[in-house]
């Protein structure tokens, strides 16, 4: 999986670029979630698109190209396994795991991971694209670029695995709502799941 990010990591790049306002719309459905406040981490950094401008100075990410990149946008990276962080226990107060679970071998050792470095009550906030959505059924058939490589998961599928990880207290927000061609501003977040084909879903550890 390293190697098509690291081959095509200018087309990764671009696509936040191409799509601006679904890139908008994500990070604002994010920031409902994310702390204002603590030293966090992005697991699955890749160019640094979520993490340099939602403030979170230190991510991980297989993919060398990528980083280089991200190191650009000023985040602090190293180029690891998120299956095996190079942190101690109880480091950071929140990660962030935006996608990236659905190219993983194993989420739920990710998320086991995650755990382990977090602080006490520390927060994860998680970005997927909800398997049962419009966009989830869409990439799905579409086999785009880099989603026909993905495992998509439902919502309720991700916290199965939070809670066998070590995580509760829930929390839920959505956004994209129509076609990803028709989003001609950054759409607002709602609550919850089952609309939106863009959901972030925050738990604190255990």
């Amino acid at each position: 999986m390293r190697n098509i990010f690291d081959k095509h990591y200018k087309r990764y790049d671009a696509w936040y670029d191409k799509n601006r306002f679904v890139y908008l719309s994500e990070q604002e459905v994010l920031k409902k979630i994310l702390p204002k406040k603590g030293d966090g981490l992005e697991v699955g950094v890749g160019t640094g698109r979520f993490a340099s401008p939602l403030g979170i100075r230190t991510g991980v990410d297989l993919s060398g190209s990528m980083i280089q990149i991200a190191k650009r946008r000023g985040v602090n990276v190293c180029q690891a396994n998120g299956e095996s962080l190079p942190f101690k226990d109880r480091v950071f107060d929140y990660a962030l795991i935006v996608i990236t679970l659905c190219f993983v071998k194993s989420p739920l050792k990710l998320l086991k991971e995650t755990r382990r470095v977090l602080k006490k009550d520390g927060k994860i906030i998680i970005g997927i694209v909800d398997r049962y959505s419009f966009l989830g059924k869409f990439y799905m058939v579409k086999k785009s670029f880099f989603y026909k490589y993905a495992r998509f998961f439902s919502v309720k599928k991700i916290v199965s695995l939070l809670k066998i990880a070590g995580f509760n207290r829930f929390l839920f927000y959505q956004t994209l709502y129509g076609p990803l061609e028709e989003i001609s501003s950054a759409e607002k977040p709602k609550k919850g799941f089952g609309e939106g084909g863009f959901v972030t879903i925050g738990a604190y550890k255990v």
